[in-house]
C-alpha cells in the first residue's frame, strides 16, 4: 500500500479501532472492514465530488437555471445506476460467494453474464434519451430555459449509460473478490479525469451543460477500459494486479446464471430506481415552492451525496465479507460481520454529519452564482443541517442491506426504500407545498427518507431469514482452478 493510501485509510481505521477498544465490535473484523470499506468510500467521495463539481462549474458560469436544468435531468441519468446497480447487485452476490468457495470457473461465468446483461438492458434507454430529451425533461419542468439546459445535458449524457453500468459491474467484481483498493483506483481515476475534462469543456471551451455531459461519458469510457484490460489480463497499466483473471472467450449466455442475476438484481435495481422515480414528482413539486428552492435542493443533494459515501464502503464491505462467509457455510460468522459493520457504519456517519454541519455554509457558497435568487443559499444550508440528522439513520439502513444483498434477499430493501420515498418523503414535500408547513416539509422528507428504510432493513437483518435464502445460491464446491 502506498503512503498516500495508508493516510487515506487511517480515519476509517481509527474509528473502527476506537469502537473495538470500547468493546462494541471485534478488532480483527474492524480491520478487515476498514480495509475493504475505505477505498470504496474514497471512490464515493471522488465520484460525488465530481458530480458536485459539475454543478458548481455549471452554476458559476451559467447560474441557477443551469443548475436546475442539470438537476431535472438527473433522475433520467439515475437510470444508469438503477440498471447497472441492479445487475451489479447480482454480480457481487455471485462473485463473493464463488470467490469464498474457490469456485473460479463459476465466477468467470458470472462476470461474463453480467456484462452482456447490462449492455442489453441499457441500450434501449440510450436510444430513448437521444431521440426524446426535450419531451422527457418537459414531463417534470415547465420553465423553458431550464428545459433547454436539461434536454441538452440529457441527450449527451445518455450515451454513457452502458459504460456507467459496466463500470459498476467491474467494481463489484473486484470488491466481491476482496479488492476494493484497485476498484477505488480505477473509479476515482475516472472521477479525476471527469473533473479535468469538465474544466476544459465547461470553462475553457465554453460548452456549458453539454461539456459537463460529455465529460461524464468519456470518464466512464476510461474506467470501463481499465476494468476490461485488468480483468481480462489480470493486471492493468497504472493500476497493478487484479485479484482475478477472467477469460473473455467463453460462455456469456448461461440460463441459470442469468436467472440468478435477474432474480437477485431486479430488486436491487428497483431499489435504486425508487430514488430515481421519486425525483420526478419531488422536483416537480419543489418547482412550485419559492424561487431558489429547486436550485437549493439540487445543491443540497450533491452535498448529501458526498456525506452518504460511507454507506458505499460499508455496504459493499458487508456484502463481500458476509458473502464470503456464507459461501463457506459459516452463517454465524456472516451475522457477526453484519452486526459489527452496522455499528462501524453508524459511528462513521456520525463523524461525516458533524463535519458537514460545521462546513455547511462555505460548501453551499461554492455553488451559488451572485445572480441566483437570494433565498437559494440559506435554504440549501438549512437542508444540509436536516441531512446531517437524517444521515445517522442512513448508517443503519445502508449497512443492514449488505448481508441481505450478499445472500440474495434483495426484495425487502427494495420495499423499504419504496415505502420511505413514496409513503413518507414525497407526501411530506407535497404537504409543505400546500400548507403552512412550507419548507419544513422538505426538512422532514429528508428524515423520513432514511428512518423508514433503517427500521425495516434492520428488522429483516435481525430476523436471520437472509441466511436461509443464501443457501439457494451457494456455489457447488467441486470446482477450482483459474477463472474461466
Amino acid at each position: 500500500m502506498s503512503r498516500t493510501a495508508a493516510v487515506l485509510r487511517l480515519p476509517i481505521l481509527y474509528i473502527g479501532l476506537a469502537l473495538a477498544r470500547a468493546g462494541l465490535i471485534d478488532r480483527e473484523r474492524a480491520v478487515e472492514t476498514a480495509d475493504l470499506a475505505w477505498p470504496r468510500i474514497v471512490t464515493g467521495v471522488a465520484r460525488m465530488s465530481k458530480n458536485a463539481a459539475d454543478v458548481a462549474m455549471v452554476g458559476a458560469v451559467l447560474g441557477a437555471d443551469a443548475i436546475a436544468g442539470v438537476g431535472v435531468a438527473g433522475p433520467f441519468w439515475g437510470l444508469a445506476f438503477a440498471i447497472g446497480g441492479g445487475v451489479a447487485g447480482g454480480t457481487i452476490a455471485l462473485v463473493s460467494q464463488r470467490y469464498g468457495a474457490d469456485a473460479y470457473e463459476q465466477l468467470g461465468l458470472a462476470v461474463r453474464a453480467s456484462t452482456v446483461l447490462v449492455v442489453v438492458v441499457s441500450l434501449p434507454v440510450v436510444v430513448v434519451f437521444w431521440l426524446f430529451p426535450t419531451e422527457l425533461v418537459r414531463l417534470i419542468n415547465s420553465d423553458p430555459t431550464q428545459i433547454e439546459y436539461g434536454a441538452r445535458y440529457l441527450q449527451i449524457v445518455g450515451l454513457g449509460i452502458p459504460f456507467a453500468g459496466l463500470n459498476l459491474v467491474g467494481s463489484r467484481v473486484l470488491v466481491g473478490a476482496d479488492d476494493a483498493y484497485t476498484a477505488m483506483q480505477v473509479r476515482a481515476g475516472g472521477a479525476v479525469v471527469n473533473i479535468a475534462l469538465n474544466a476544459v469543456f465547461i470553462i475553457v471551451l465554453g460548452w456549458g451543460v453539454a461539456g459537463a455531459a460529455l465529460g461524464t461519458v468519456l470518464s466512464n469510457v476510461f474506467a470501463v477500459g481499465a476494468f476490461a484490460i485488468g480483468l481480462s489480463r489480470g493486471s492493468a497499466p497504472g493500476f497493478g494486479q487484479f485479484p482475478v483473471e477472467i477469460n473473455p472467450v467463453g460462455t456469456y449466455v448461461d440460463g441459470d446464471t442469468l436467472k440468478d442475476l435477474v432474480r437477485i438484481g431486479t430488486p436491487v435495481g428497483a431499489r435504486n430506481l425508487v430514488w430515481t422515480a421519486a425525483e420526478f414528482p419531488m422536483l416537480g413539486i419543489l418547482g412550485t415552492y419559492r424561487d431558489g428552492t429547486l436550485a437549493a435542493f439540487v445543491v443540497a443533494r450533491r452535498i448529501w451525496g458526498i456525506m452518504n459515501t460511507p454507506g458505499w464502503g460499508f455496504g459493499l464491505a458487508s456484502s463481500s465479507l458476509t458473502g464470503q462467509a456464507l459461501g463457506q457455510g459459516k452463517e454465524a460468522l456472516a451475522e457477526a460481520y453484519g452486526r459489527d459493520i452496522i455499528r462501524f457504519s453508524v459511528a462513521t456517519y456520525a463523524v461525516s454529519a458533524l463535519i458537514a454541519a460545521v462546513f455547511a455554509r462555505p460548501m453551499v457558497s461554492l455553488f451559488i452564482n451572485p445572480d441566483s435568487p437570494p433565498a437559494t443559499e440559506p435554504i440549501a444550508v438549512s437542508l444540509i443541517y436536516a441531512a446531517c440528522v437524517a444521515m445517522l439513520f442512513r448508517g443503519i439502513s445502508g449497512s443492514s442491506i449488505g448481508p441481505l444483498d450478499a445472500s440474495g434477499d434483495t426484495r425487502v430493501p427494495f420495499l423499504s426504500q419504496l415505502l420511505g420515498m413514496f409513503g413518507a418523503s414525497i407526501p411530506l414535500i407535497y404537504i409543505g407545498s400546500v400548507t403552512p408547513l412550507g419548507i419544513w416539509g422538505v426538512y422532514l422528507a429528508f428524515l423520513a427518507e432514511t428512518t423508514v428504510p433503517a427500521a425495516i432493513n434492520y428488522w429483516r437483518f435481525n430476523s436471520g431469514k437472509w441466511k436461509e435464502i443464501s443457501r439457494e445460491i451457494r456455489p457447488e464446491q467441486d470446482e477450482g482452478g483459474a477463472a474461466g
